[in-house]
């Protein structure tokens, strides 16, 4: 399984590649990290269809916001799930990204079980 984690924190990488490292180097699960709106659409171009299953792309960002972002995937390939990170869990965000068409959201620090659990990926983290 293939998922893209959009962020302009480059240190956000280091902390999906630790907390899912048993998934990673079991080969269960293959990660794609973007660190702006542009990167995450030219990743998903690579191939079409593309093989990222899941996105998980941040709200706030220069340039494109996750937001933006949301709305070209679901244009371009439908069937990709998005869910939204946002280190504001506050009622105006959550509305509208699960309006825009968001199949999560998820708020920053981000709780790794819950998005264990959006992607079925059996096992507690270590």
């Amino acid at each position: 399984m293939k998922i893209m984690v959009v962020d302009d924190e480059k240190d956000i990488e280091d902390l999906f590649r630790q907390k899912f490292r048993k998934e990673i180097r079991n080969n269960d699960l293959e990660i794609d990290f973007a660190f702006s709106g542009k990167e995450a659409l030219k990743i998903l171009e690579r191939k079409d269809p593309p093989d990222v299953v899941y996105v998980f792309s941040d709200i706030n960002m220069p340039g494109m916001t996750g937001l933006e972002l949301l709305e070209k995937i679901k244009k371009r390939f439908p069937k990709i799930p998005v869910s939204m990170i946002s280190a504001y869990g506050d009622s105006e965000n959550y509305n509208k990204a699960i309006n825009s068409g968001a199949k999560e959201f998820f708020t920053k620090p981000i709780n790794f079980e819950s998005l264990r659990n959006e992607l079925r990926i059996p096992g507690g983290l270590n």
